[in-house]
């Protein structure tokens, strides 16, 4: 049994989980970004009279139905 092997992979053996946790982490900030950036949207076009208020509580509830 030679020692190269076994030394990598006790000094980096953590980083394959860590980058796992990181990638989840960030999917999952991603997609919450996205519902809150479409209610936003909504909710401003609301605000400034683009739409009315049937239209508005139909979309949102599409929006937390969906999101």
């Amino acid at each position: 049994m030679n020692g190269f092997g076994h030394g990598w992979g006790m000094g980096f053996g953590w980083l394959v989980p860590l980058l796992i946790v990181a990638v989840i982490y960030y999917l999952l900030q991603e997609k919450k970004e996205k519902k809150s950036d479409a209610q936003d949207i909504l909710d401003k076009r609301y605000a400034s009279g683009g739409i009315g208020t049937e239209e508005y509580e139909q979309k949102s509830q599409l929006l937390r139905k969906h999101g």
